[in-house]
């Protein structure tokens, strides 16, 4: 077992591991935890979010929230939804989910099962360390169309095409407002508060979707 450390989370790899024994791991921990697992290629990471990573993960959540609100679309926050596929033998949970597009298919959903459920649309990877496991291929290959990763600093969108991601300026789910100025925002709740940064944020969003009218 290969175990690194950071300020914000902590990782733990565990290696020749078979998705059986994955399997079996997810059921044995449970759901009521705070570690989010991930599987591929025999490697399992356990990542344990401290509170610098949950804080992010938290406000950028909001931020969804109020960008779903200002664009006057319909959310399911499925948080770190255990999203398994024993057809490529793969599995993860995000720091968190969003179903827009296709929160129709899924709304009175208690579970979802990947097999027969589309995946989300949108998942956020806090990394303030770097996964062992290449996200990009994992979610890639579950059809996830738009993922965003934040490692404290800088706000990266990937989007499907063709079955690969490719790094975008803009999301295309909220095309008019430049996502990518959300570090800005946590940066500013530290000195503000979360509240007053949420209100910044509609604020500077509703100015952003004007300006593109």
């Amino acid at each position: 077992m290969v175990t690194t450390a950071k300020l914000s989370e902590t990782r733990d790899v565990l290696q020749n591991i078979s998705w059986q024994t994955f399997k079996a791991m997810l059921a044995d921990m449970g759901s009521q935890r705070n570690k989010r697992l991930a599987y591929d290629n025999g490697i399992v990471e356990i990542m344990t979010p401290l509170m610098p990573h949950e804080n992010s993960n938290r406000l950028i959540e909001g931020f969804v929230l109020v960008l779903c609100e200002e664009f006057g679309l319909e959310v399911k926050s499925a948080g770190s939804l255990t999203m398994t596929r024993d057809d490529l033998e793969q599995g993860a949970e995000p720091d968190s989910s969003y179903y827009i597009q296709n929160e129709f298919l899924v709304r009175n959903k208690e579970n979802i099962d990947l097999n027969i459920d589309p995946p989300p649309d949108l998942i956020l990877e806090v990394e303030y360390s770097r996964s062992k496991i290449n996200k990009l291929n994992l979610y890639a290959s579950m059809g996830v169309t738009e993922f965003w990763r934040y490692n404290g600093t800088v706000l990266r969108i990937y989007t499907l095409n063709n079955g690969q991601y490719s790094q975008s300026e803009n999301s295309p789910t909220f095309a008019s407002v430049l996502v990518t100025e959300i570090p800005r925002f946590i940066q500013e709740s530290k000195k503000i508060g979360q509240i007053a940064a949420t209100r910044a944020f509609r604020s500077w969003v509703k100015q952003q979707m004007s300006t593109a009218e």
